[in-house]
C-alpha cells in the first residue's frame, strides 16, 4: 500500500507557494516538495498539522492506495 495526497492541489487552490506552506508548518521547502511528489510520507503529527492548517480532515488530504 502507498499513501497519496492532494497537498499540491489544495496549496495551489489557496494561492500558497511551497515556501509559504513550509514556513507555516515549520519544515523545509524540500519536505513540501517530497510530500507533493509522494516520495515522503509525513509523520502523523505533520499530517495533522497540514490538515489543521487547511481546515480539512486528514482523510480529505491523504488516502491509502493499493
Amino acid at each position: 500500500m502507498t499513501i497519496e495526497n492532494s497537498i499540491k492541489e489544495i496549496r495551489m487552490d489557496k494561492g500558497l507557494t511551497q515556501e509559504e506552506l513550509a514556513e507555516v508548518l515549520g519544515v523545509s521547502r524540500q519536505t513540501i516538495i517530497a510530500m507533493e511528489k509522494g516520495s515522503y510520507v509525513p509523520s502523523l503529527l505533520l499530517a495533522m498539522q497540514v490538515a489543521r492548517f487547511f481546515k480539512l480532515h486528514i482523510e480529505n488530504i491523504f488516502s491509502l492506495k493499493k
